[in-house]
């Protein structure tokens, strides 16, 4: 027998907890490469299904099903009532607040001495605001693209440039801001000094916030710009997504019309009455008993059908960048996206109905939590009220975040998605916490101090061409929100790929795969998740 110096490292032995070195630098030790760790937790005999784990590319199953069926009957009522609603309105209802009770006839009837005041725009306000904002649409297409582009092949140089300007251009606007309201004697009037004060000393402690969370994270940001780069380049590969994405949306857009239309229609559904009081007969519009029912249903399907687009278009997102992932090509396989649509809205409709339903109620949980701590709601039972419904939504918000990208992969059902999703990224000792945080904040001051800048360089060119004098910061300002809403959206579509191309790479860690080397590359350095460390026990090597 050998000495124990001749004898080959074992490599199932977990490393050393003090070692200094993340886990996932580390390359696989071979046999690890097609074996997943297994957990103390998990008694589970039947591990080898996880293995089976990567894109359903053949035909799906339907999957929640009565949750598509109840949104359908949301969906049908709202229409149905909505028509009934526009047949039987009363066309008075407009000029309601010119009748007037006439004591002959002891009835309504119209004020014709009534008229209507008409206000008036400033024309050279109007015109220049629509002119911006039409050309800062038109032009936020290739600015998107360019971000992209630069993102793609120059992500270290954007993200070090514009890091500073997170702290700069707030300075700047802080500052300006005051210095401009202090001349201005109609501002100083409206707004006192001491108040000013107040909100400039506000804004400083909020960039302080922000330089406080860039220094601690600073450790972070090399390996976030890799991250970026990454779903850079996936994004680029499947830029059919910019068309397809933004048709979704405004096809939602046109869904919302008739809806529109109906809830102004069932608003007239009523009567003009005679009504007393104070010794007094005046004439009133009352409006029929079902039409706030009716108000709370058209609202909830908005609601519900603008969560479930959302989360439409993370499946479309996920299920096209997984075929790219798992293609062989790094072009990706044709029409991947029209199959990403055809499960969206075909196989997974129920999954993306109930998400939405999840979501959006979460939403409203949120809201009314809120609005009761605004309120002033005071005592014990309110703030542990609170504190436990927050609790529920955050545990909540984190199982959800990956469970749509998971079934737009596998096709599986929205509670085995989040279950099994939950369970790959726990086997892996991958935790969820770090792509979404550091990632979205910097994606989200990139597209801050883009939007700002061309909002400084609309007004240069306002007060240059026109005489606006100080409504020309109106309409830079309304610029700079418009195309902040479009980088936005265009940060909300990068995030989405960032997670499914994390969910991609568990798969490949846990098949023990390698589909996209240069996403293993980056991947490989995230930090493992410590919860999870010390509940690992190694697995037994399959027998040859």
């Amino acid at each position: 027998m050998g000495s124990t110096e001749d004898q080959p490292p074992n490599p199932y032995t977990l490393p050393d907890p003090s070692s200094t070195q993340p886990l996932l630098s580390k390359p696989y030790p071979p046999s690890l490469t097609h074996e997943p760790v297994a957990l103390l937790s998990d008694p589970d005999p039947d591990q080898s299904n996880y293995l089976q784990i990567s894109y359903h590319s053949g035909p799906r199953p339907i999957k929640d099903l009565p949750f598509l069926i109840l949104f359908a009957l949301f969906l049908l009522s709202t229409f149905a009532f909505g028509i009934f609603a526009s047949v039987n309105r009363n066309p008075d209802s407009s000029y309601a607040s010119s009748y007037v009770y006439d004591s002959n006839s002891t009835s309504c009837v119209i004020d014709s001495s009534l008229s209507t005041n008409h206000l008036s725009l400033n024309s050279s306000l109007s015109t220049s605001l629509i002119w911006t904002l039409v050309i800062t649409l038109i032009i936020s297409v290739p600015f998107v693209l360019s971000v992209l582009l630069l993102l793609k092949h120059f992500t270290k140089q954007v993200v070090y440039i514009s890091l500073p300007f997170f702290i700069i251009v707030p300075i700047l606007i802080n500052v300006y801001w005051f210095v401009a309201c202090t001349v201005d004697s109609s501002c100083s009037d409206l707004f006192p000094l001491v108040y000013r004060i107040l909100v400039l000393v506000f804004v400083f402690l909020v960039i302080g916030v922000v330089v406080w969370i860039v220094v601690v994270n600073w450790h972070r940001i090399e390996l976030t710009v890799n991250i970026i780069g990454v779903a850079s380049h996936a994004l680029w590969r499947n830029l059919g997504l910019f068309g397809v994405l933004p048709a979704l949306t405004l096809g939602l857009v046109v869904y919302y019309v008739p809806i529109v239309v109906f809830l102004v229609f069932a608003n007239e559904n009523g009567e003009i009455v005679v009504r007393y009081k104070s010794e007094e007969y005046y004439c009133a519009w009352k409006q029929d008993s079902w039409v706030p029912a009716y108000y709370a249903l058209g609202i909830l399907t908005m609601l519900w059908s603008a969560a479930a687009m959302v989360e439409a278009q993370v499946y479309v997102t996920s299920g096209t960048i997984a075929q790219w992932y798992f293609s062989k090509d790094d072009s990706g396989p044709r029409r991947s996206i029209r199959n990403s649509l055809r499960n969206a809205f075909g196989p997974s409709s129920g999954t993306v109905c109930l998400s939405g339903l999840l979501i959006c109620v979460v939403r409203l949980v949120r809201a009314m939590v809120d609005s009761a701590r605004q309120e002033g709601a005071s005592g014990m039972v309110n703030l542990v009220l609170q504190c436990c419904v927050n609790a529920l939504l955050a545990a909540f918000d984190f199982l959800n975040k990956f469970t749509i990208n998971f079934a737009a992969i596998t096709g599986e059902a929205y509670c085995t998605s989040a279950r099994m999703a939950y369970e790959l990224l726990k086997r892996n000792l991958l935790s969820a916490v770090f792509v979404e945080t550091i990632s979205t904040r910097l994606l989200a001051g990139i597209a801050f101090v883009f939007s700002a800048i061309y909002a400084v360089v609309v007004c240069a060119i306002l007060n240059s061409v026109s005489d606006l004098g100080a409504d020309s910061y109106f309409v830079a300002a309304m610029a700079w929100v418009l195309l902040l809403v479009v980088l936005g959206y265009f940060v909300h579509v990068l995030d989405n790929v960032i997670d499914t191309v994390y969910v991609c790479y568990a798969i490949d860690r846990d098949r023990g795969e390698v589909s996209k080397q240069e996403v293993h590359e980056v991947y490989v350095h995230l930090p493992i998740s410590r919860t999870h460390r010390q509940s690992l026990i190694p697995r037994t090597p399959l027998s040859a």
